[in-house]
Parts: structure tokens; sequence; C-alpha cells
């Protein structure tokens, strides 16, 4: 039996061929998941910070605390996926509430032993279970947006929405962070991360009736869920993405090393948030412009643009050239990073989304996680802003594959159906 989502005029106000924020924002229920949403990702930015100041702190090296702060990360870029299609499959409520009391115990238990000097294995093993349990809040509200907009041009401006809300949490977190271990005490941050984590996963779990539906089995024949990384489009954005995580994370290193090579360490955040501004900025004008390209081709001509960008960045020697550099990087970066979850709406069937965002999300982190271990290597070894190498040869890399591959990146039919299972298919109508 053929199950096609249809959105009613009422749901979504997208008939006019010139979407922007307003009329996104006046979308049926949009405000009952964004709201708590953005309070249970808020915590996602605090994490690798707060975990760094405590354990800097209490063991007195910066290269334990970063240590311990990569594997929460690549945890979570490992098992994100997973948490991903279990959402598919059973909804995102059965594993969303799980998950942050999972996350929320092993962050205060990170936090107990760190307090309590233990041995830095231990702190591993606290730090595992803390990233693998981190809530996929934002896949799961992209998710959502994807079930309000089923075929709307409204699409692209969720995208672009969820773009510059990612921002904001990723501007507010560390500073909130950075205040609470500073001026309280330096295992406030992750405790108030666990608190929040909390409190928002489960008020953004609480919206049952914005969630996407799970298909319910027919008969007495198994359906087989298969992987959204079995979609050849997934692999090549999975790729994509972790040449933007490649960028994030060269520029963390290279612009603290820099900033402290010419004695202006204060500089670091400024110029981070140059690059922040300049990634909010353009998204926001993405989600304001109806595109006519076709997003298969706006991607590789925003990744050409970002590699090129990215490529100038180790010739800078001054504070202004690399200030402009980074804006015009961080203006790169939005639209790539839209342009790719736009089309994951695409390529990957309504029960495999949540699990294909968490993937492009899973790619930025291991990119990120990657770019600050050779990053940091290179500007030990080498010169002052060697790090800037890495983001240059990450977008290659990727600008590479993505030319290569771009093909798997259109559908190759139009309302085509797409069937799931063995012995029972669940067609599902992807545009």
């Amino acid at each position: 039996m053929a199950s096609t989502v249809t959105t009613e005029p009422a749901e979504n106000p997208s008939a006019s061929p010139r979407p922007g924020y307003g009329q996104l924002l006046r979308t049926r229920g949009a405000w009952t998941f964004l709201l708590p949403g953005f309070a249970a990702r808020q915590p996602f930015a605090m994490l690798t910070l707060s975990i760094v100041l405590l354990v800097q702190h209490t063991t007195g090296s910066y290269g334990a605390a970063g240590a311990v702060a990569a594997a929460t990360g690549v945890a979570m870029a490992l098992f994100a996926p997973y948490s991903g299609r279990l959402a598919d499959r059973y909804g995102q409520r059965a594993v969303l509430v799980p998950g942050v009391l999972v996350h929320t115990l092993a962050g205060l238990t990170l936090t107990a032993l760190a307090l309590a000097h233990a041995p830095l294995w231990a702190l591993f093993l606290a730090a595992v279970p803390t990233g693998a349990s981190v809530p996929q809040v934002g896949p799961m509200v992209r998710a959502r947006w994807g079930v309000k907009l089923q075929g709307s041009p409204l699409m692209t401006t969720a995208a672009a929405f969820e773009s510059v809300t990612d921002e904001l949490t990723f501007v507010f977190g560390p500073l909130l962070a950075t205040a609470l271990c500073t001026a309280v005490a330096p295992a406030a941050g992750l405790v108030t991360e666990a608190a929040l984590t909390l409190v928002g996963g489960l008020l953004f779990a609480a919206q049952k009736s914005t969630q996407p539906q799970v298909s319910a089995d027919s008969g007495h024949a198994r359906v087989r869920h298969a992987s959204a990384l079995r979609v050849p489009g997934v692999r090549v954005l999975v790729a994509t993405f972790l040449g933007i995580g490649s960028v994030f994370g060269g520029m963390q290193v290279s612009l603290a090393a820099f900033t402290e090579s010419i004695g202006e360490p204060g500089l670091n955040g400024v110029l981070y948030g140059v690059f922040a501004a300049g990634n909010m900025l353009s998204g926001i004008a993405c989600g304001a412009i109806a595109w006519k390209a076709a997003p298969h081709k706006r991607i590789v001509i925003g990744y050409a643009a970002l590699a090129l960008a990215a490529s100038a960045l180790w010739t800078a020697h001054s504070v202004l050239l690399l200030a402009a550099l980074g804006l015009l990087v961080g203006m790169c970066i939005a639209p790539s990073l839209i342009t790719g979850y736009t089309l994951v709406e695409n390529l990957v069937p309504a029960g495999a989304r949540t699990e294909a965002f968490t993937w492009l999300t899973g790619a930025v982190a291991l990119g990120q996680a990657a770019a600050v271990t050779v990053a940091g290597q290179l500007e030990d070894r080498l010169w002052d802003g060697a790090g800037f190498l890495v983001p240059m040869a990450g977008t290659v890399l990727a600008l590479v594959t993505l030319v290569t591959l771009r093909s798997r990146l259109v559908p190759r039919h139009a309302n085509r159906t797409v069937a799931r299972g063995v012995g029972h298919r669940v067609p599902v109508t992807v545009d």
C-alpha cells in the first residue's frame, strides 16, 4: 500500500513562490518544537569547552584536557548515526528520553571523576558514553521540518534557518561555558550542560504531535530498515561535510596559535567571532533567496568557493587580512551546509532522514576532531600558521570527491517510489 506525505495549506503556508523566514515561522506547529529544540541543542556547544576547562583545572594539562574532549567528540561522531537510525525506526521520543538520561548520568560521572582527580584512563572511560549519548536534537528538528514542509520551496529556507540556529548555539554556548567555569566553579559548565540537556531534551521529546511518524508493519512480514548510508548521494555528502569539519577544527587551533605568536591571545575570540559572523550572515541570506539553480549544482559552486577561500588562509600574516579571510571562509561555509541538508530531502526517503542528518553532523564532528589533532601537530612542528594548511587540504580533497561523484547527488527519477522491506513493500514518495 503506497504511503505518500501530503501537506495541507493550513499546515504549510508555502504556496508563494517567494519563501521567507516570516512565512516559515508561521508554519502551524513549528514553535512547539523550535523553542524546546533550541534549549535542548544549546548544551551541545558547551560540552567540549566545559570538559577542557574542567580537566585542565584538575590535571594542569591542556594536552590531557584536549584528549578527553576529543574522545567525547569521536564517540559522538561514531554513535550519532545509530541514534538517528533508531529514531527513524522507533520514533524520536523513544530514543531521546533514554538518551538524555544516559547523557546526564555520564556527564555528571565525568565531572565527579575529574574533581576526584581520577586517573586519565578513568576520564576516558566516562568521556566515551558522554559523547556517544549526546542527543541529536538538531537532526531531529530538521526531520520535523521535513514532515511539515514536504515538497515545499520553504525547505531551503528551513535548512538556512537551522544553520543560523546552529551558529547562534556555537556563539552563546562557549560564552556561557566559559563564564560558568571561570566565575562560578570549574565544574559549573559541565553540570549546567547536563542539566540543560535533561530539561531541554525531555521538553522536546514531549512534543509528540510534530515528530515524524514511524511506518507501521502490516501483516506478519518483517520489514528491513536499510541504512541511509546506502544511498550513494549521502556518502558523497559525508565526504563533503568532513571537509567542512576540517575548516572548523583547523581554524580553532590555528587562530589560537596565530594570536599567541603575535602576543595578542585575546584576539582569538574576536577572530573566531568574525568567522562565525560570516557563517551566520550568509546563512540568513541563503534562506531569504528563492533559488532557481538545482541544489546539486549549487553545492559544487559553493564548495569550490569555500576551497578557494580556505586555500588562502595560510598566506595571512596580519590580523586584518586574517579577519577578512576568516569572514570570507565563514560566508562560504553556510551555503554548502544548507544545500547539503536540502539535498537529503531529495535523496533520502522520509523514514531514514533523521539518520541521514546525523551522518552529516557526525561527519562535521569527526572532521573537526581530526583537524584539531593534525593542525596542532603542524603548529608544533612547522611554522606559526601551518595549521591553516589543514582547512585547505580538507576542502580541496572534499571538492575533488564532490566534483567526481556529483552525479550521485541527482535523484534518478522524479517522484519515484522507494520500496522497503522483505515481503512487505512500503513505497515512499521522494521528490
